[in-house]
């Protein structure tokens, strides 16, 4: 035999053995076409049944409810009866140079003022400092003239609002009291689907009481909070631990008995539980609280880009060339932003903020939510399929990098105020006021009916003679504030308008 009949001899050969396995792995495909194979494991399940990684048989949760209950505590607020507006557009009234602004409104479309009764209200809070700061939802304490705080010792203290963030729907409050119990800071990174959860609180008026569940999904964004701000931050932890009306504010915590949430809303078509509850990831609350208490207000980042709200459909994303759980998708790139710096781009995808996957709005904002206006990160982007990074130096709403200051009732009015002078006064029979200079064009006054020269006497039925009493009327004023008070040189006639005062 010659050796081009050898070679033809191992090309058949090897040519028949290919063919054989490959008509058997089609044999056993089609044999086991959608059925597991026994004793063969996903790779996702590497290491899994590993005695190190066995689920155990029994989970106890008394250690960790035993050690956090007692920082979490009552919350009941008052809010004292008031007149409100409906705040609608005034026409012109015509009359009104003849027989003041007062008469012929209903006719002209004025603001209508109704009666608001004394409402009273319940929630949790988490106490995270022995001295008395209490972490609770914004939407607990907003707009309250009073607010308690029992302790699971059954202690009561006055609480006052150190601040606030309806954004995230977070606030501060702080009792006078030392040597407090207070909770100890987990890690929301590092939460798991799957894993057993506790939620602490004090449900429809009950006593302290504790629930079970599991992490059900992460960076869930329901919307809830665009009820109380024009910029919310969602990135939900969703639970199945049971949560009812006056949970919120209080805690969710680990097996080990960590912080690692705030409860703050239900998925429900009642208004009672209906197996979703939502807690604000603690990693988030201990930037926002800590701003607060150092700063008066938040200080948040941004990177400057608008994205879908909305997850985009199948046919958006093919449009896009975007697949599925790929990152965010760039839509704009705003002027003076910390991205277009950095030279990202409209149709820029981002993946990853700081080194960790985003694959979604709410994941991204859960990682850029922790750092403050001058803070460095990078963010890893994908265009035209190549992947690329950028170093950002985050900016803040207002397209720099400063620490923003807390914005007080007297800033939100606008305008240009100042004490009456003595003289005026006593022209007008009055003890002291505050002149309105100039209601300008931006501001509470500026959308009130008040008009320039007007002097303001009192704020809610308190007296006001200087810009100090002026502030002091405001300071807990959320909503609309009834000022009173008269133009110069017609003392005799007093005229009451209805200011709004926004909460964000």
């Amino acid at each position: 035999m010659n050796f081009k009949n050898i070679l033809a001899v191992v090309a058949i050969s090897a040519s028949t053995a290919v063919a054989s396995v490959w008509g058997y792995s089609k044999i056993q495909e089609n044999r086991y076409a959608g059925v597991q194979q026994e004793g063969k494991l996903p790779v996702n399940y590497a290491g899994f049944f590993d005695n190190k990684n066995a689920a155990s048989p029994v989970v106890d949760f008394t250690p960790a409810a035993t050690a956090a209950t007692p920082a979490v505590v009552h919350i009941k607020t008052v809010t004292k009866a008031k007149q409100m507006s409906n705040n609608a557009q005034k026409q012109r009234n015509p009359f009104s140079d003849l027989f003041g602004d007062d008469m012929f409104d209903d006719f002209f479309g004025g603001p209508r003022v109704y009666s608001v009764p004394e409402q009273k209200a319940s929630g949790s809070g988490v106490i995270y400092t022995e001295d008395g700061y209490i972490i609770t939802n914004n939407h607990v304490v907003a707009g309250a003239d009073e607010i308690n705080v029992t302790l699971k010792n059954r202690k009561t203290y006055k609480a006052t609002v150190i601040g606030a963030d309806p954004s995230s729907d977070l606030a501060v409050i702080k009792i006078d009291a030392k040597n407090l119990p207070y909770v100890v800071w987990g890690n929301s990174d590092d939460v798991k689907l799957g894993q057993w959860v506790l939620a602490i609180g004090y449900p429809l008026n009950l006593d302290v009481t504790v629930t079970a569940g599991i992490v059900s999904a992460k960076a869930r964004a329901i919307g809830i909070n665009e009820r109380q701000s024009q910029t919310p931050i969602e990135s939900f932890i969703q639970t199945d631990a049971a949560v009812n009306q006056g949970n919120s504010g209080g805690a969710l915590i680990n097996t080990d008995g960590q912080l690692i949430g705030i409860n703050s809303a239900i998925a429900s078509p009642t208004g009672y539980y209906s197996g979703y509850s939502y807690a604000i990831p603690v990693n988030i609350v201990k930037k926002v609280v800590g701003d607060i208490v150092k700063y008066g207000t938040v200080q948040r980042a941004y990177i400057g880009i608008s994205y879908p709200r909305e997850t985009l459909t199948d046919e958006q994303r093919a449009k896009l060339n975007i697949k599925d759980d790929e990152g965010v998708y760039v839509t704009d790139v705003s002027d003076d932003g910390a991205a277009k710096s950095a030279g990202i781009k409209t149709g820029d995808i981002i993946t990853k903020v700081n080194g960790v996957q985003v694959s979604s709005g709410p994941e991204m904002v859960e990682q850029v939510a922790r750092y403050k206006p001058g803070d460095k990160i990078t963010v890893t982007y994908l265009r035209n399929g190549k992947e690329s990074t950028a170093n950002l130096t985050l900016k803040n709403k207002a397209g720099n990098f400063e620490i923003v200051k807390a914005e007080t009732a007297m800033d939100k009015l606008g305008g240009e105020l100042a004490t009456v002078d003595a003289a005026t006064a006593k022209k007008n029979n009055l003890d002291g006021g505050v002149s309105v200079r100039k209601k300008g064009t931006s501001g509470a006054l500026a959308s009130s009916r008040i008009q320039d020269g007007f002097i303001i006497t009192s704020v809610n039925g308190k007296a006001v003679k200087t810009m100090e009493d002026l502030a002091a009327a405001l300071a807990n004023v959320k909503g609309t504030a009834f000022f009173e008070g008269i133009y110069p040189g017609f003392p005799d006639e007093t005229y009451r308008y209805p200011v709004a005062i926004t909460a964000d």
